[in-house]
């Protein structure tokens, strides 16, 4: 960091939003504190109940944790440049974010592929479900799905480290690798190398879990019964919206980063932008008040703690 020539970053991104400048600002923290009310509470509920500490749950509160982490990582930082009035931020606040910013993507990713193996074990071996899902192997796979981001991504982000910015010019909302990359006085050739080799690491381990998982489960729904099936694959529903979402979000940022957007209208570059952290709201709700039992433990909660009235329609808390 010594040698770096640029000492800040200009996000170009918020000039589109001058005139309206508080109202996105609304947007944003309302945004933010959905996600962090929706994910907290969810947390609560299965922390507080024994009953609902299963092992798709677990995973689901480590991905509600990894939601609050990435959006902490940046709805924060937007507000705040979004009321500068030169939308700069300092380089190494900007590589700061790009660490966890990336490192919450590849996370979300990871956790996504456990909970499909989850899916896979709870629906081709239903009577083994609990031998082999045992407290260790859930214990191992939560541990690994924290630390191989932040092992794998930190072997990339040391090469990041040390480059020089000559340029300071990020057309986006938030700072991520590949804009770093491009604002670099020289980017040494085997910088790109060992990105494209990371991204194997990043995207095939993951790929193949899901895939293999999936591909054994339809093998499997096939020879139930039709009542039977649809009552597996109904378990299988929550997951893949969340996978198909966040694939569709990474996607975007992917094509933002690596093509010439320009073409593009900035009010949609924004919106595509922000669909990377629109799982971090859907998620809780798809396996909160998606869940019957979990809903239900919710909104007992909530009446208990007096946040809804005690006549709030019965119908909803008594079904189980």
């Amino acid at each position: 960091m010594d040698n770096t020539t640029t000492l800040t970053f200009t996000m170009t991104a918020y000039a589109v939003m001058e005139n309206h400048k508080h109202g996105f600002f609304t947007l944003f923290l309302l945004l933010y504190l959905i996600i962090i009310i929706l994910n907290s509470l969810f947390l609560t509920v299965i922390r507080r109940n024994k009953e609902l500490q299963q092992p798709m749950n677990v995973f689901t509160c480590v991905l509600s944790v990894n939601e609050m982490y990435g959006s902490t990582a940046m709805f924060p930082a937007v507000m705040t440049l979004l009321m500068s009035d030169t939308y700069e931020t300092s380089v190494k606040w900007c590589m700061a974010q790009v660490y966890f910013l990336h490192t919450y993507a590849i996370a979300e990713f990871f956790i996504l592929a456990v909970m499909g193996y989850d899916r896979y074990v709870a629906i081709c071996y239903p009577l083994h479900y609990h031998s082999i899902m045992t407290h260790s192997k859930i214990g191992k796979l939560v541990a690994l799905a924290s630390l191989y981001p932040l092992i794998l991504f930190g072997c990339y982000y040391a090469l990041t480290l040390q480059l020089s910015f000559c340029g300071k010019v990020i057309p986006k909302l938030y700072c991520v690798n590949m804009e770093l990359v491009k604002n670099s006085c020289l980017t040494p050739s085997y910088i790109s190398i060992v990105g494209l080799v990371l991204i194997l690491f990043f995207v095939v381990p993951q790929i193949v879990m899901i895939v293999f998982s999936y591909i054994q489960i339809a093998r499997v729904c096939r020879k139930l019964l039709k009542d039977s099936q649809g009552n597996a694959l109904k378990t299988c529903v929550p997951h893949l919206f969340s996978l198909l979402n966040f694939t569709l979000g990474s996607l975007f940022e992917i094509l933002q980063a690596r093509f010439d957007m320009s073409h593009i209208a900035a009010e949609a570059q924004i919106f595509l932008s922000l669909y990377f952290v629109i799982p971090s709201v859907t998620n809780p709700v798809l396996y909160g008040l998606g869940t019957q039992i979990v809903r239900v433990h919710i909104l007992k909660m909530l009446i208990r703690h007096k946040i809804l009235p005690t006549k709030f329609p019965k119908a909803l808390v008594a079904a189980q």
